[in-house]
């Protein structure tokens, strides 16, 4: 049997982190065989990639020999990546043995430790699809594989925005819903809310909508939910703005599993260039999921205490799940609250070791009036700086500038040991 040939690169070039855009590798399976534990850790640490939310990764000791000893009894997976210390020419016959046991369809990613364009051409010309110069990244091996499966005329997906609130009544849903404002204003992109807070969410009377189905019904239609259903299920609440409200009823519970929301937000990513979820305070599976697997977390936090040490706990869980990707960013609500002490923003952001990206002064007739009238901010008080905010929130949540922080500082409150950043 023989290697495929790889799909795009030229054979003089070698092994290069790829940019991809934010296409997800299909339901593969891959199989790697190192011969280092080093090197095994570096493809497992792999997983933790959101492009590879779908892909079941197995790593096995031996090298090509351990591959060889494997496939001659069992069948072989989409995907093998092999690890080897041999020299060029001894590589080269090694990797023949492998591809005598290797399905047709089967693709083969090499990681050596020899960094040599003529071993580089000698495999291509074999049927190798990819070789790895180590030591490598895990975003060069993740770039290296979606350039395999990937299709690469699928349009990019959507990009993934949670707001989650480090504390209940920090305003979380608040500051989503009003920067998704601002993204589909500055950038006239559609833009989507998904509600997931179905028993309390709030989307449907921030933007003063009372839509007869949303999320809801998507979740509980389960693998009968497809994209045209989904459209159905979606209001227009503005302008490039639409929404997947929820259903604020407490005839039952919402208990979900896990992956429960995976299927539904790669679906909305299908159609819609920014989706934001609304993610409520609760902490439980499919949140944590949730979570892991987005593009880019936000906490949203008041400057207390209290606040601080949810938000630290936040950061720190959310950095663990997703090694490989951006850390949460911060945006700072409320600041400046009459009569409260509070922990200054740079002090709160050095906490819990996050980038601070805005910062919102407490405006209870503003945001009292935006409430009570279904309205966002910038519909309400189109001049007032906290519109600038926000724009420049969705702009840095979108990968299009840095953020403007804004605001101003809070006093500054002793914080206990335990939650100082650390030396």
């Amino acid at each position: 049997m023989s290697f495929l040939t790889p799909d795009s690169k030229k054979a003089d070039e070698p092994a290069a982190e790829i940019a991809t855009g934010a296409r997800l590798i299909p339901r593969i399976t891959i199989q790697a065989f190192c011969e280092h534990s080093q090197t095994a850790q570096l493809v497992e640490s792999a997983i933790h990639d959101r492009r590879m939310s779908k892909v079941a990764l197995t790593t096995h000791n031996g090298g090509i020999d351990g591959a060889v000893e494997t496939y001659k009894s069992n069948p072989t997976p989409n995907l093998i990546v092999v690890e080897s210390t041999l020299a060029p020419d001894m590589m080269l016959g090694a990797l023949e043995k492998l591809a005598e046991v290797c399905d047709a369809s089967t693709r083969v990613v090499v990681l050596g430790h020899v960094n040599d364009v003529l071993l580089y051409r000698d495999l291509v010309r074999s049927g190798i699809s990819e070789y790895i110069v180590l030591p490598a990244t895990a975003s060069q091996i993740v770039s290296a594989i979606t350039e395999l499966f990937a299709s690469e005329n699928a349009a990019p997906i959507g990009r993934t925005v949670g707001f989650v609130s480090a504390k209940g009544g920090a305003g979380g849903s608040t500051v989503a819903h009003n920067v998704t404002w601002a993204i589909a204003t500055a950038l006239r992109q559609d833009s989507l809310i998904l509600d997931m807070d179905l028993a309390f969410g709030t989307a449907g009377l921030n933007f003063n909508q009372d839509p007869p189905h949303g999320l809801a019904d998507a979740v509980t239609a389960n693998q009968k939910v497809d994209q045209t259903m989904l459209d159905r299920l979606m209001s227009k609440a503005a302008s490039h703005i639409n929404l997947l409200t929820a259903p604020v009823t407490l005839d039952h519970t919402f208990d979900f599993e896990e992956r429960e929301f995976e299927q539904i937000i790669e679906m909305c990513q299908n159609t819609m260039p920014v989706v934001v979820l609304d993610i409520p305070h609760a902490w439980n599976a499919w949140v944590r999921h949730t979570l892991a697997t987005i593009d880019e977390v936000v906490i949203v936090a008041e400057p207390d205490l209290a606040n601080l040490r949810n938000a630290k706990n936040l950061a720190d869980t959310i950095k663990a799940l997703r090694p490989t990707e951006n850390p949460p960013s911060l945006v700072l609500n409320k600041v400046g609250l009459p009569r409260r002490p509070e922990i200054s923003p740079g002090e709160f952001a050095s906490s819990i070791e996050c980038e601070l990206i805005g910062q919102l002064q407490f405006d209870a007739a503003l945001f009292g009036t935006a409430a009570n009238n279904g309205q966002m901010i910038a519909e309400v008080a189109a001049n007032n700086k906290i519109n600038e905010i926000y724009r420049a929130i969705g702009m840095q949540v979108t990968g299009r500038q840095a953020a403007h922080v804004g605001g101003k500082s809070g006093s500054l409150m002793k914080l206990p040991s335990f939650l100082k950043k650390r030396a």
